[in-house]
């Protein structure tokens, strides 16, 4: 996943040990604001400061390339070996998502011990 040129997310593929992958369903990208004080501020250590509410989002030049689910096939199955989804990140997009990670990263579920306490889902272990 990027936000403007900048990876921030990597779901790797690794069906062969076992973990599922998101290719053949549909998939909703969803953007909300909402009060997480108990989860996404670092388990309430991030005050939220309400004298700066009502709280906004917007978007400008919103672009998604994605691919087409269609009776439980992907149009990417068939597409070029070039296009993203065939891809992995160089050594200079894995800095950039280090970085980005470092600096705007608040939550990753995959070091959420209160959420997992019988462990952490298995594509936790493919972290970068």
């Amino acid at each position: 996943f990027l936000v403007d040129g900048t990876p921030i997310r990597v779901f790797h593929n690794a069906e062969s040990r076992g973990i599922p992958y998101p290719k053949n369903q549909p998939m909703r990208l969803y953007s909300s604001l909402w009060n997480a004080d108990d989860w996404a501020t670092r388990g309430g250590l991030v005050k939220i400061d309400w004298s700066k509410a009502p709280f906004t989002a917007s978007y400008r030049g919103f672009a998604a390339d994605a691919c087409v689910a269609n009776a439980g096939r992907s149009s990417c199955l068939n597409g070029p070996q070039k296009s993203w989804w065939a891809q992995s990140l160089d050594a200079g997009a894995r800095l950039k998502m280090q970085w980005a990670r470092k600096n705007y990263m608040i939550y990753n579920y995959c070091t959420d011990y209160k959420r997992f306490p019988q462990g952490f889902p298995p594509e936790c272990s493919l972290e970068m």
